[in-house]
């Protein structure tokens, strides 16, 4: 039995223009987690979401991203940057060496409202669950300009995601 290294800039890359993924450490390489390094670029925002069985965790590697992870008072459908949990956690500016562990049940979000690219750190449990959805959802961005929004809602629906506020990218909104 053999561990894994990966050196930098190894790993399969998916390259889109919401996001670059690099796949580090996969379910072929055990169950553990499934580890990518991703690029978010500047104005991505993910949309706040929440899963029933998946268990993920962000490390912020360089830049900054603004995080939520937490239940709010009331969610909001076209924006989360505003949310306030009952217990007054609000919105995060997180940088480099800044971590966020998400439980099932949590909705959460992140968004890079900077200028400059963000590179984070990303494990999610269970392997391959979120390998596939980042495969199929790389084919659905590199068709045309215009992101098909009804497939990306389907792809969703298959892999345990229950969107809240639009994936939105472009832009820095600040």
């Amino acid at each position: 039995m053999n561990g894994l290294v990966v050196s930098p800039g190894q790993g399969r890359r998916l390259v889109t223009k919401a996001q670059e993924i690099t796949f580090k450490v996969t379910a072929s390489q055990g169950t553990f987690a499934s580890v990518f390094e991703v690029v978010v670029p500047p104005g991505f925002d993910v949309g706040a979401h929440v899963h029933t069985r998946q268990e993920e965790l962000f490390y912020i590697l360089e830049g900054q991203l603004d995080l939520c992870a937490f239940e709010p008072i009331e969610r909001t459908p076209d924006d989360w940057r505003g949310w306030t949990s009952p217990e007054g956690d609000r919105v995060t500016r997180a940088g480099s060496g800044s971590c966020m562990f998400v439980p099932p049940g949590c909705p959460h979000a992140f968004t890079n409202p900077t200028d400059e690219p963000t590179r984070v750190l990303f494990l999610s449990y269970p392997p391959p669950d979120h390998e596939s959805y980042f495969e199929e959802l790389s084919r659905i961005f590199s068709h045309g300009a215009e992101v098909d929004s009804n497939a990306v809602q389907r792809l969703r629906d298959r892999y345990d995601v229950d969107q809240i506020t639009p994936l939105r990218h472009g832009t820095p909104a600040s």
